[in-house]
């Protein structure tokens, strides 16, 4: 059938026939990824209208309002980007959701510099519609964090050694340094890729050529360079972020082998149906995979050693240290695995499949954004989310009129609950920076006097005990605070949702008048509009 198909197409196939003979002429595979990151970015704006962005997105932007080469949770790659494009596109939700597909099309068109290092043609496409049904590009990739900017790193770091390798070229080498180093400032994690390299390079059979020449040895140099102001501040602030890392090592051997167990298997269930659409492409052809694998390129067998580092060093480290393992780490990964199965066989793939895979991935898309965003936005609206995404803007807005009315004056700085900051810090119109390193909010108390001195708000979700306990801690260290609530209610297209309490605790600024309803400081309280 699909080779009656392809000598006869159907009318309705010959459109994307024409579109699959233009993959080597150059325009092909960017049509597909501008398409995905469209239609992607326009379920997320269908899917949360009044959901607001996730708090991982909004922890992006607010690192990066303030350049460093290290943040006291994460490494910098994340608030980098992110205050780069909201320094060219508005503070707005679809701005930072458009900058999250855009993430995720840069790297699938980085996966496609590989695989053209290994086929031409269809093939190519074959590689990005697999992907494109796995969850990696499209939900993971959403919650713009220092796990989903690693989706575009990955691929741009092994593209850049396989050149290194084959080549041995200095600017190669150079080009592999820079980009193992941009990984790293993504997030430790990539220091299983940086080991799979040196691993894949050593188990080659070409590895005498290549440590032989200065390639490798020009990217550690580079890559040491272009790390060492990160190295710097870790050495000068005390290492926080390996601080927050080793937080996840703790486990004992059962808990380990249970981590690596569900890594395994999370990653497995990642790829299953990518997985199974394969089988059914290759059918009985399966059968030639030993020969495929016994024949593979010199360049893929240099990949499938990468890809074999990715999966057992975690692995390891999980079950010797004790480490969470949790399979979101690695979904930037999968596009290894996607490369060696197609690109890894010996016999042509018709392109009757590659037009039947575009078709389910088109259809998976706008079924996506026509039926489940819809269904998605209408149930958050009455359920809400665990994190309360759907009251950050008006809890946002709320918390300005009131420090407004009290003060005004814009309001400077804004703690409390991490989210809740970070969401006010966005959607007020003041924009107030962030006035606590994240991780000691709660065990350091009073912000600086200088902060208090400017005028400082910190605002709670009711039923959030930490954050309450710790407001009244606060308050009865002295100092003017006026203690207020108000419930926000979500809505959507005019229709009203879910409603909460949030309990707000102001510091005014030094010389303002303490109004009448702030004499019994913490204790004043007062509803607002619903």
């Amino acid at each position: 059938m699909a080779e009656r198909s392809d000598r006869a197409p159907a009318p309705w196939r010959r459109p994307f026939l024409r579109w699959l003979d233009a993959v080597e002429a150059g325009w092909a595979v960017p049509l597909l990824i501008a398409c995905f990151v469209v239609v992607w970015t326009l379920y997320l704006a269908i899917a949360y209208p009044g959901g607001g962005l996730h708090p991982d997105t909004l922890e992006a932007w607010t690192l990066g309002r303030n350049f460093a080469f290290g943040y006291h949770k994460h490494p910098p790659l994340m608030g980098w980007v992110t205050a780069a494009w909201t320094s060219v596109f508005p503070l707005s939700d679809w701005s930072l959701q458009l900058m999250a597909m855009a993430n995720a099309g840069l790297a699938l068109f980085f996966v496609d510099l590989i695989s053209r290092q290994f086929v031409t043609g269809h093939k190519r496409i074959l590689v990005l519609l697999l992907l494109m049904l796995t969850p990696a590009y499209q939900f993971h990739a959403q919650r713009f964090n220092a796990n989903s900017v690693l989706l575009a790193t990955w691929p741009l770091a092994t593209w850049c050694f396989l050149r290194a390798f084959e080549t041995r070229a200095w600017p190669w080498a150079i080009a592999a340094g820079c980009t193992t180093a941009l990984a790293m400032v993504g997030k430790y994690y990539s220091i299983f890729l940086v080991v799979s390299f040196a691993f894949a390079a050593l188990a080659h059979p070409a590895r005498r050529a290549y440590f032989s020449s200065a390639s490798p040895w020009i990217s550690v140099v580079v890559g040491l360079a272009a790390l060492s102001p990160h190295l710097y501040w870790l050495a000068t602030t005390g290492a926080s972020t390996f601080t927050y890392a080793l937080a996840h090592a703790n486990g004992s051997v059962s808990s380990s082998l249970g981590e690596a167990r569900n890594f395994v298997l999370g990653l497995a269930a990642a790829m299953s149906l990518s997985a199974l659409l394969w089988v059914l492409i290759a059918g009985t052809r399966l059968k030639q995979f030993p020969a495929d694998f016994a024949a593979m390129s010199p360049g893929l067998r240099l990949l499938f050693y990468v890809t074999i580092g990715t999966i057992v060093l975690p692995v390891l480290t999980s079950l010797v240290w004790g480490t969470d393992l949790p399979s979101l780490w690695a979904l930037q990964g999968l596009f290894l695995f996607a490369v060696l199965v197609v690109c890894g066989t010996s016999y042509p793939i018709e392109r009757f499949h590659t037009v039947n895979l575009t078709v389910i991935v088109a259809g998976a898309a706008l079924a996506a954004v026509l039926i489940a965003a819809p269904i998605h936005a209408i149930y958050r609206n009455k359920h809400g989310y665990e994190e309360g995404r759907n009251f950050y803007a008006q809890a946002a807005g709320e918390l300005t009129r009131e420090w407004r009315e009290q003060t005004g004056e814009p309001l400077s700085a804004v703690s409390g609950d991490d989210a809740l900051a970070f969401a006010t810090a966005f959607y007020s119109p003041d924009h107030p920076h962030y006035a606590r390193p994240f991780e000691y909010q709660y065990t350091w108390g009073l912000p600086h006097q200088t902060t208090l001195d400017r005028g400082w708000a910190a605002l709670c979700f009711r039923g959030q005990e930490y954050c309450s306990r710790w407001m009244e801690w606060v308050s009865a260290r002295g100092g003017h605070f006026v203690r207020r609530e108000f419930t926000v209610r979500a809505s959507l297209w005019g229709q009203p949702g879910l409603s909460r309490d949030v309990i707000v605790l102001m510091a005014l600024p030094q010389g303002s008048p303490v109004p009448a309803s702030a004499a019994d400081d913490f204790s004043a309280s007062r509803r607002g509009t619903e």
